[in-house]
């Protein structure tokens, strides 16, 4: 059984016997969500444990090999501008049209009393824009790691990242390596807990939905319909700026990107897209080999445009459910970390990757992470139109870069 069919698994069961006994006898539904309660939590604690190492390295090293992309040519440096403008405007995006569009719907009383039994979770945040804009650059950043706090923890590791690209070489290679082994044992490590997350999954689910019934398998369905529609108006969005910005006739382009759309959807994965991406752009679009043989390598490996859509989405859901108003600063905050860390994480596995990025953008949003793990369970259905989108956004900063390289065939 795979992974994701594992972590279904255990949705369904927890799902399944909490209503069950919510219906049957509310009673006997509390005490049992109050007995499986402390093993979901266990299973988010260690979970948790991995955040700030991994967090911090990926980073470090994201700035390394954007840096080391950077320095390969002037095509190099207009692709990482033109992934950072999408990434920042899919973001700003989402934290604009997500609350928006959930404060339309009504949250289910019984599912905000259900997920506040987490509410000492909860970071302490002080309001006003002078203690956020202070709150970006640490007094200390041992400080901030041992509190959890992400924004200036990160903050840290941009200042050192860009430090080590003005180091010597052989030392800077030394440092780097170092922070990779660290990623990778953290990964290995999420991976051992996401072994037994069907566990974990079932514990939180059944606790959930024993308190609030029917109300969590609705909020649930609003999630994925939330992820569905901000992942298709990126693809739409996306093609419009291939059209203006990149300069391509609109049904070339369509026609272009259909079969790597088709293969992205039948793979979830847009490693294995790139071939058909490569061939596209080649053979269908007629984009200079010079300058995809370099873009969507880079793009494949830097750029994952639907995660800052993931990690916004995800945590205006859980405060829409949870009956919390997002400030513009929460906002801000998780617009520019969703940003920062999804250019440092693309490598990283599926479920590993839901978790160890969306765990950081939440909490630095002063926001609960115990529904984390029951989104990434539901996540699996609105992945096939999440790589779609990835990959759509790779052929679009394709044509755009192409569009300004001065080669007559790059206009569509």
């Amino acid at each position: 059984m795979s992974a994701t069919a594992r972590v279904l698994t255990g949705l369904v069961a927890g799902i399944v016997i909490g209503m069950l006994l919510a219906w049957t006898d509310p009673a006997l539904a509390a005490t049992v969500a109050g007995i499986v309660e402390p093993f979901g939590k266990l299973w988010i604690n260690a979970l948790q444990m991995t955040v700030v190492p991994l967090v911090l390295s990926l980073v470090i090293v994201g700035v390394n090999h954007a840096s080391d992309a950077a320095h390969s040519g002037r095509v190099a440096r207009r692709a990482i501008i033109i992934f950072l403008l999408l990434l920042a405007g899919a973001a700003t995006m989402t934290a604009v049209l997500a609350p928006m569009a959930l404060s339309l719907l009504q949250p289910d009383p019984a599912v905000a009393a259900a997920l506040r039994g987490h509410e000492a979770e909860l970071p302490q945040t002080t309001g006003g824009w002078a203690n956020a804009l202070t709150a970006i650059v640490p007094s200390n950043a041992v400080a901030a790691a041992a509190a959890g706090a992400m924004l200036p923890l990160v903050t840290f590791a941009l200042f050192f990242g860009f430090a080590l690209t003005r180091i010597e070489e052989a030392r800077r290679t030394q440092v780097v390596d170092f922070f990779k082994s660290i990623s990778d044992a953290m990964i290995v490590i999420v991976r051992w807990v996401l072994w037994v997350a069907p566990v974990g999954i079932f514990a939180l689910v059944l606790a959930l939905t024993a308190r609030a019934g029917l109300g969590m398998l609705q909020a649930l369905g609003i999630y994925i319909l939330l992820e569905c529609a901000l992942y298709l108006l990126a693809i739409v969005l996306l093609i419009a700026i291939a059209a203006t910005a990149g300069r391509q006739r609109l049904g070339h382009f369509l026609a272009g990107i259909a079969p790597v759309q088709a293969v992205a959807a039948s793979t979830q994965s847009s490693l294995a897209t790139l071939p058909a991406m490569l061939e596209s752009s080649d053979r269908r679009l007629g984009f200079p080999q010079s300058v995809s043989g370099l873009v969507l390598p880079m793009a494949v490996s830097l750029f994952r445009i639907t995660s800052p859509i993931q990690y916004l989405a995800s945590a205006s859901f859980i405060a829409w459910a949870m009956g919390i108003d997002l400030t513009t600063a929460q906002l801000a905050t998780g617009v520019a970390l969703s940003v920062l860390v999804s250019m440092g994480s693309v490598g990283l596995p599926g479920q590993a990757i839901f978790i160890a990025t969306n765990l950081p953008v939440t909490q630095a949003m002063g926001l609960p992470i115990a529904p984390l793990p029951v989104l990434m369970a539901v996540d699996a259905i609105p992945d096939v139109l999440a790589t779609v989108g990835n990959v759509t956004a790779d052929m679009t900063a394709n044509a755009l870069v192409a569009s300004r390289s001065g080669d007559p065939k790059a206009a569509g």
